[in-house]
């Protein structure tokens, strides 16, 4: 599914976990977090002062149906290095845009978390982009 794989791991959701993938064409990374009630997926700068740009939710970990079940996590890369991907058990749960400053997650939340994104709503077209990228 994503252009390219650049990260998997296998992890239990509700065990803390934290999983980077840097993009080799910039100094940004995407990042999906498990702290053991919630997992997230943050848009990271590696710059100077290294920061989350933005941060959306993936799930409650109290709510993961088959949380007792190892899952797995990739992420992948759009080929030009400008979107990132998080699938987890081959489903896309979010996309982050680098270049649009947008990010986009299947439960919409948070809605506003700064200049990064003014919308998490999930959109199927920035799935169509990341693909074609």
């Amino acid at each position: 599914m994503p252009a390219e794989l650049r990260y998997q791991a296998t992890f239990q959701p509700g065990d803390k976990s934290w999983h980077p993938c840097d993009a080799r064409e910039s100094s940004y990374s995407a990042v999906f977090e498990d702290d053991g009630d919630t997992g997230y997926f943050y848009a990271y700068h590696r710059d100077n002062e290294p920061h989350i740009l933005d941060a959306v939710h993936i799930y409650n970990v109290a709510n993961v149906a088959d949380r007792d079940k190892t899952s797995t996590v990739q992420i992948g890369w759009s080929s030009d290095g400008s979107m990132a991907a998080l699938v987890i058990n081959n489903y896309v749960h979010a996309l982050i845009d680098f270049s649009a400053k947008r990010s986009c997650c299947r439960t919409g939340f948070p809605p506003h978390s700064g200049t990064f994104s003014a919308d998490h709503t999930w959109d199927e077209a920035m799935l169509d982009d990341f693909k074609s990228r």
